[in-house]
């Protein structure tokens, strides 16, 4: 449920960028950063240790105007991908109201991937998210390698619904990466828009 701030009319959405380590989320969100005029977005916060990465940064996506006379402002975290992060994770999972599953293509990948959707999902259920409803992106990243994972694996392991939202992209030159964030915003509003 997003964050209403009745002083400034505003709505606050916060999105996850989950993923297995390395997969490309700080990546995305690095180029969504550089992309956005000043105007529209706040400071990046990095909280880098090292142990783990963390980053952290808001914006107002003008495109998407306002909701029921509320300004929308949107707040973008990745997670720690390493699987022993377990704990901060949850952490940040928390309170989303939608997740862009950043999957690592390469081929040795799959397992890795498959693994961490696990999680994410187990993590969701855990905190009494509605999972048929829930807005999640699955973002095949990396599709510039030679050996990758076919479209729809992922969906076929797993068991996922073909009403799914998938896309492609290549985080490091930027191919993909606003596609994927318009369309995890779109979803964000309009689930909160039904509820």
């Amino acid at each position: 449920m997003p964050h209403l701030d009745l002083n400034k009319k505003q709505l606050v959405f916060k999105i996850v960028y989950f993923g297995p380590g390395m997969s490309g989320k700080t990546t995305n969100l690095l180029f969504i950063h550089k992309k956005i005029f000043d105007k529209y977005k706040g400071d990046m916060i990095i909280l880098d240790t090292e142990e783990e990465r963390t980053l952290f940064f808001d914006f107002f996506p003008v495109s998407l105007g306002s909701v029921q006379g509320f300004s929308l402002k949107i707040h973008l975290y990745t997670i720690p991908g390493q699987v022993f992060y377990e704990a901060s994770r949850r952490i940040i999972l928390e309170g989303a109201d939608g997740i862009v599953f950043v999957a690592d293509s390469h081929i040795d990948r799959l397992d890795d991937n498959i693994e961490m959707y696990k999680r994410m999902i187990a993590n969701l259920d855990s905190f009494g998210v509605d999972l048929e409803s829930f807005p999640i992106v699955l973002q095949y990243n990396k599709r510039d390698y030679d050996e990758i994972i076919p479209l729809g694996k992922i969906e076929e392991v797993l068991e996922l619904s073909d009403d799914l939202l998938v896309t492609e992209s290549v985080a490091t030159s930027g191919m993909g990466v606003m596609r994927t964030l318009q369309l995890i915003s779109k979803e964000v509003i309009r689930n909160f828009q039904l509820d």
